[in-house]
């Protein structure tokens, strides 16, 4: 394993068990109260709208055409590119006292007072009932994420190590919500990608952390330490990995919540808050609830069975 620096003693973290459990209580209760009274700006995916895709005949930018469209007041409108930078998409939420016809319409011939070139090819309304059924499928989706992760981690190790992964990747699940519920950031299908993206990554996390704690009850020369000390001695093994593994990994994030546009933010923000936090969850909250759970050495290391040879 490449290091980034060698630490010779081990770090107790596990004598701060009890106060980073803690923390992490409150900030999930905080992330619960938030969704709770503010509830998540849902994207026009989920509350339904219209959907306009235009194409002009030469490069056009983006963000002038957000200003234009987020000009008429129409709430939380998105426009991004279709895969050129002459094809783009403008979705726009419900009016009621508009119909979808009329919506674009407007758009569009407030689009060609800038440029004449543009060109409407397609235009959809996504009803509520839509956006209801992406609400139901990304819930679903969720739940089969958490059930897989609990089963991979049940088979690979034990029981005890699934229950405190489920949870602290929750944890880092409701934190992100709650953190889109607090500054009302638009909450997109790129953004529920983001969140499974993260389980994945912070599941990832755990598992290196639980590896190592399972290769060091196994482990000759620590078989005289308690488990506190043993999960002290992995954590801290695995800093180096954790610090250069992560650390590139967030500045990729960081440079695409920067440079990546509104297209791309809140993709990106999820990520942001969810690798930091998941770094957190994996090391200071997984790790503490097996001490909790009352993991022990037998659960790890089975004893071995000496067979009685027969007497002849």
């Amino acid at each position: 394993m490449i290091e980034f620096f060698h630490i010779k003693r081990d770090i107790p973290f596990m004598s701060y068990g009890k106060l980073t459990t803690a923390i992490s209580l409150a900030t999930f209760v905080l992330a619960v109260v938030f969704l709770g009274m503010k509830g998540l700006n849902l994207g026009v995916e989920f509350t339904g709208g219209t959907v306009m895709e235009l194409r002009y005949s030469q490069s056009v930018d983006l963000n002038k055409i957000r200003e234009k469209v987020d000009g008429l007041k129409y709430g939380e409108s998105q426009v991004q590119s279709l895969g050129t930078t002459r094809d783009v998409m403008v979705r726009i939420p419900n009016i009621k006292t508009k119909t979808s016809a009329q919506l674009s319409n407007e758009v569009l011939n407030l689009l060609k007072t800038d440029r004449s070139d543009v060109e409407l090819r397609k235009v959809e309304f996504i009803g509520p009932s839509v956006g209801s059924e992406l609400v139901t499928h990304g819930a679903t989706a969720l739940l089969l994420v958490c059930l897989g992760i609990i089963a991979y981690l049940a088979i690979r190790f034990e029981w005890r190590f699934a229950v405190s992964a489920v949870i602290a990747n929750m944890h880092d699940v409701i934190i992100i919500l709650g953190c889109f519920a607090l500054f009302q950031w638009e909450f997109s299908l790129t953004v529920l990608a983001g969140i499974l993206a993260v389980l994945g990554y912070s599941v990832n996390e755990s598992v290196v952390v639980f590896d190592r704690i399972r290769e060091n009850f196994r482990k000759p020369n620590l078989r005289g330490k308690t488990v506190p000390q043993v999960i002290d001695n992995a954590i801290t093994a695995t800093i180096s990995r954790t610090i250069i593994t992560h650390g590139s990994t967030e500045c990729m994030v960081l440079s695409m919540l920067i440079f990546g546009g509104a297209a791309l933010h809140g993709f990106a923000m999820a990520l942001t808050i969810g690798i930091v936090f998941g770094i957190y969850s994996s090391v200071l909250v997984a790790s503490p609830l097996l001490l909790m759970l009352g993991v022990t050495r037998e659960n790890m290391v089975k004893p071995v069975k000496i067979k009685e040879e027969a007497v002849v």
